[in-house]
């Protein structure tokens, strides 16, 4: 399914086998999840992606064949595919432990073509070990909700009661992370969204509501998934002095004015930008042990509007996947 311009459907093209590079494996899909980051890309609210472009970046798959310099993987291993596709390695951000900020980065899905195809390649280095104990439905949403929560809930710190903003495929794994941790959760979904607040609930949220609600108690930290801006002032009103908001989207709306009290007393705003191979392999070793499990609605590859806008929507539970 190629995109072909921004702000268009996706449209079904028969294209040339890919072929890996040297240091690269070529992929038999077996499903791809749905990422509101292909959302922003395909409606244009991400900057000059690459045009055509196959999107989709939390790939799971078997090897079928890999270049001739790639050890890491033999042909019949299942592997996973996220966000981070390459970086420089050279740069003061890929030799400080920060290749999430590399410049030169390239990124699967908007760069790199991606997963919503029969077919991908991938540079072996930035693929992952899919975990036994989870199918390949189940495991593709762990490949970018679960690595970009991941990240973002260590952003938070050692936060005893969190909130998370927009309960969606994100928030409804780092939930179960979070709670085996022992930290109380607070979700803040959609106003009049009972569904999205009872499914928080049956996850363990401690409250559930609407965004446009306070909650019953101060929170220590909150991690917005949700991409509007205007929930970074309302989340800042709802954490202690010395509390972190962590914003977790790839891209959102701006930011509106806010009086400077709400920041006062040491609250700290922060982004989390892309992930690091580090993050894949601390994660994809926690998400077992949990054990994280993933509620998924499936599509076939053919009707991947569909799970766009059913993401655009609001109208899913979990996350969209597509099975080739």
């Amino acid at each position: 399914m190629v995109l072909e311009g921004a702000g268009r459907t996706l449209v079904p093209r028969d294209v040339a086998d890919p072929r890996p590079s040297e240091g690269g494996v070529l992929i038999q899909v077996a499903a791809c999840a749905v990422c509101r980051t292909d959302l922003h890309v395909v409606d244009g609210e991400l900057p000059r992606p690459k045009l055509p472009l196959v999107p989709g970046h939390e790939i799971v798959g078997v090897v079928v064949d890999k270049g001739a310099r790639a050890t890491r993987f033999a042909v019949g291993d299942r592997v996973g595919v996220p966000w981070l596709g390459w970086t420089c390695g050279v740069c003061a951000f890929c030799r400080s432990g920060r290749e999430n900020l590399c410049d030169r980065a390239r990124f699967t899905g908007y760069d790199l073509d991606g997963g919503f195809a029969e077919l991908a390649v991938a540079d072996e280095r930035y693929c992952f070990a899919v975990p036994p104990a989870y199918s390949d439905v189940a495991a593709a949403p762990l490949m970018c909700a679960g690595l970009i929560g991941f990240r973002a809930l260590r952003m938070a710190g050692a936060a005893r009661r969190l909130g998370l903003y927009g309960f969606g495929a994100a928030a409804h794994i780092i939930i179960q992370v979070a709670r085996h941790e022992g930290r109380e959760v607070h979700a803040f979904t959609r106003p009049g969204n009972t569904a999205s607040a009872h499914f928080a609930r049956e996850l363990g949220a401690a409250w559930a509501g609407g965004s446009d609600e306070h909650g019953p108690a101060p929170l220590d930290a909150a991690i917005i998934f949700a991409p509007v801006g205007a929930l970074v002032p309302t989340a800042l009103a709802n954490v202690v002095k010395g509390g972190v908001v962590v914003c977790a989207g790839i891209h959102m709306s701006d930011i509106p004015s806010f009086a400077y009290e709400r920041l006062w007393g040491e609250r700290v705003v922060r982004s989390v930008a892309n992930l690091t191979r580090r993050d894949a392999e601390d994660f994809l070793a926690i998400a077992p042990r949990v054990p994280v499990a993933t509620t998924t609605r499936t599509y076939p590859l053919a009707e991947a509007n569909a799970a766009l806008a059913d993401l655009r929507e609001g109208r899913l539970e979990g996350a969209a996947v597509l099975v080739p």
